[in-house]
């Protein structure tokens, strides 16, 4: 069996990502593996032809793009401890795509995602960005899925 020597890990700071972000880490610690901490942020909606004040398109987007940044330094600081075998990567484009995209550039042997577990309508509407990586991606993928509350 091939090892996991490169593990890639998506979050966007929510509660689902945290949880499985915990799973990527002990897996990286574990297979003495690097990690790579990759945050895709949504290309916003071009809203140059409307009134938008106080700001401009190009602003909004450095902005967020700082304010990420930000995030993932903190998240980086609180969550991995004395783990040092990693890097990170701030990306804006559509999440599955560019999950996909940093797998391949990296050599990810593993890639590991939070899933919200949508369901019905939900589903449909939202789709699935862990579902979307885990029928494209070219090395195995792990979801990760809140326990139910008890």
């Amino acid at each position: 069996m091939k090892s996991f020597d490169k593990i890639l890990t998506a979050i966007d700071f929510s509660e689902n990502s945290d949880y499985a972000f915990e799973y990527a880490l002990m897996l990286a610690q574990e297979c003495n593996a690097e990690l790579t901490i990759l945050h895709v942020i949504n290309e916003p909606v071009d809203l140059r032809g409307f009134y938008v004040p106080h700001i401009s398109f190009e602003q909004l987007e450095k902005e967020i793009e700082e304010g990420a940044n930000k995030m993932m330094e903190k998240f980086c600081s609180t969550k991995l401890g004395n783990f040092t075998n990693f890097k990170t990567a701030i990306v804006s484009g559509i999440p599955y795509e560019e999950i996909i995209r940093e797998a391949k550039d990296s050599g990810a042997s593993l890639i590991v995602l939070g899933t919200h577990g949508r369901t019905g309508l939900d589903h449909l509407i939202f789709g699935s960005t862990a579902e979307r990586v885990v029928r494209s991606a070219t090395c195995p993928v792990l979801t990760i899925r809140l326990p139910a509350e008890q």
